[in-house]
């Protein structure tokens, strides 16, 4: 017999070799009909994988992201099966689950895989779902995987087994098709009931450009047609947020094929609002004590050595400059922490000085896949908003506070509330791809724990996911329909201060090392920015909105009284515009909404003769005539009550 203990911390007694589906079954006939998936001592198990020793056990349903984890794996399953049937010949590359679904990489041959054709790869998917089919797994040795994929053609697999450790390889097969795959999968195929390929891209195998460009099929699945018709509403609403398409509408920012790709310039507008975001947070710091530093976007290759970053990431991440000077390697700047542990270095430091607090707003460069690219998420220049905070040891849970107080406000301002919270720790069985000692290590996971619990902030705890110098906090944000999205971190680091050899006098007069805190609440501005656009579908707080007010003249006879009203308005620090157009005012109105002005203001004889203008707000419509130095209080008003609560 062997004992399984609970979430709730109760304990059962089971055979041997007991699956998850059984002790699902021992506990109700609903659980076992709902569960997909069971955790066993922290690892994702198929329902039919036997447990042979006392564990720890949880039973995922489909609400579970493990759960769905598994459902999206097999799904990606079904789909290549799928494709088995219906492109003979056809190679598969990797076929994850991902966040909102599954893909797979597959290299269709001498065949192209079109948008169109992705109905019909749909209803193959169906009718092998409806057969109900078992997935089987299996434990293969090295050799044994290299010949069975090597005897189907499989480059692709064999390449990936290649590189496997033997005793470590597994298939899994349903029905005709079998794939390498660590899984975890569902039990069969009878749960996916309702389908959805999303799109077909590019990508290169495995990531590089050097490689041959795949074949990428996007898909969702679910196991009741009522939450993929959800899921479709909220895709939809997706598109009408996208960053990229609202951007251009509001003439944000732009990307030129000349300047290269990947590399974001800001139009005049977003500019504005971009700034207006720095002085917010700049205005929070100088609250908690920040500096504000500046640092060249270029660097000596040593720095990144002596950092650890270059051995790290590898001379792939890092875009060397040319000088004139045989030997000298510059690199352009990926981050900004190896500057910043520079400045700390400028001059001798007390423990009196302790904490200090660099900002900045540093651009770093980053050669993304030209695959990866997308609008402002994903760039190859961007700006972050960092800091480092150098502290002594006992400092270091006040700072992590303070740190969080920081990217509370931020959230709260710009209505980011409903929010989740994970602890990246180090993967305990994979020591080696961190840098550090096991007890820097374990202090500073325990500075993040208690931070957390003194907050009463529920954090998810995630192994693996530290970074390679030190552990962190990292926020993930839900937007207004209701997607995640990773904004702000905060790490604690031992190690670069190690690294740059950092010190600080003691009281006791003797040498200490001091500990860094790297921040980043937006993360960087362009990713936030994105972000912000997506969950506001463009109507910005109206503190933040690049032009709070258009006035609009009902013919060009008023065009000099709307000037006069927008002199006014500039003075009291509103910014508005004036749409002298030679159009009909319906015409204006429309445009300017599309432009997510919050409001406008129409002016005609009557409030021309009276000082008064008509006035209407985005969403709401007429809000009446007033006299426009009252409507210039009331907004003026509302943007103070909204930075009050900063």
């Amino acid at each position: 017999m062997i004992k399984i203990t609970f979430p709730d911390g109760s304990v059962r007694e089971y055979n041997e070799g007991v699956n998850g589906l059984q002790i699902a079954e021992s506990i109700s006939s609903r659980l076992a009909q709902d569960v997909v998936a069971c955790g066993v001592n922290g690892e994702t198990y198929d329902l039919a994988r036997p447990i042979n020793s006392d564990a720890s056990v949880v039973l995922y349903k489909w609400d579970d992201a493990e759960g769905k984890h598994a459902f999206w794996h097999t799904s990606a399953h079904l789909l290549a099966e799928a494709l088995q049937e219906l492109y003979p010949g056809i190679q598969f590359g990797i076929g994850p689950a991902i966040e909102n679904g599954f893909y797979y990489d597959v290299d269709p041959g001498e065949a192209v895989i079109k948008e169109s054709d992705l109905a019909a790869i749909e209803a193959k998917m169906a009718e092998l779902a409806a057969k109900k089919e078992a997935v089987v797994r299996k434990e293969i040795n090295k050799a044994d995987a290299l010949k069975m994929f090597g005897e189907r053609g499989e480059t692709y697999k064999c390449e990936l087994i290649s590189e496997l450790e033997d005793g470590t390889i597994t298939t899994y097969t349903q029905g005709a098709f079998t794939d390498l795959c660590r899984g975890p999968h569902l039990m069969n195929t009878e749960k996916i009931k309702a389908i959805k390929l999303t799109s077909v891209a590019g990508a290169y195998w495995r990531g590089r450009e050097d490689q041959k460009m795949l074949t990428r099929i996007y898909g969702i699945t679910f196991p009741k047609k009522k939450l993929l018709d959800e899921y479709l509403v909220i895709l939809e609403e997706a598109k009408k947020r996208d960053h990229r398409k609202i951007g251009k509408e509001m003439e944000l920012f732009m990307f030129s094929e000349m300047v290269g790709k990947g590399l974001p310039m800001w139009l005049p507008k977003g500019t504005a609002l971009r700034l207006r975001l720095e002085d917010f947070l700049k205005k929070i710091q100088r609250r908690f004590g920040y500096q504000q530093v500046m640092t060249p976007h270029i660097g000596n290759k040593q720095l990144y050595v002596t950092s650890g970053h270059y051995a790290k990431y590898g001379k792939d991440s890092f875009q060397p400059i040319n000088t004139p000077e045989e030997g000298e390697e510059y690199l352009l700047k990926p981050m900004n922490c190896p500057h910043h542990c520079e400045i700390y270095k400028w001059q001798p430091r007390s423990y009196k000085d302790l904490p200090l607090r660099f900002a900045e707003f540093g651009t770093v460069y980053r050669y993304e896949q030209s695959g990866e690219l997308h609008g402002l998420t994903r760039v190859r220049s961007f700006t972050q908003d960092d800091a480092h905070i150098f502290c002594r040891p006992d400092q270091v849970k006040d700072e992590f506070l303070k740190v969080m107080d920081i990217i509370f406000i931020i959230f709260k301002s710009l209505n980011f509330e409903n929010f989740e919270a994970q602890i990246s720790l180090r993967d305990p069985n994979n020591r080696e791809k961190y840098i550090g000692s096991d007890d820097n290590w374990e202090r500073s996971e325990k500075a993040i724990i208690e931070a957390c619990e003194e907050k009463g902030l529920k954090a998810k705890v995630e192994l693996g996911e530290a970074a390679f110098y030190g552990p962190k906090l990292d926020f993930m944000v839900r937007d207004a329909i209701g997607r995640k999205w990773q904004l702000g971190t905060i790490q604690v680091d031992y190690n670069l201060p190690e690294r740059f050899n950092l010190e600080y006098t003691g009281a006791d007069n003797q040498k200490h090392r001091p500990v860094m805190i790297h921040r980043a609440p937006f993360g960087s501005m362009e990713r936030f920015v994105a972000v912000l656009i997506e969950h506001t579908g463009g109507k910005f707080p109206l503190w933040l909105t690049p032009d709070q007010v258009a006035i609009l003249p009902i013919s060009e006879k008023f065009n000099d009284y709307a000037e006069k009203v927008k002199q006014y308005l500039d003075m009291n620090d509103i910014r508005a515009i004036v749409d002298d157009r030679n159009e009909k005012i319906g015409r204006k109105i429309r445009d300017n909404e599309m432009k997510r002005i919050p409001y406008m203001l129409v002016v005609g004889e009557k409030e021309a003769e009276n000082g008064e203008v008509a006035v209407r707000k985005q969403g709401e419509g007429d809000k009446g005539t007033m006299k426009f130095e009252e409507f210039a209080n009331i907004l003026t008003q509302e943007v103070q009550n909204m930075i009050n609560k900063w």
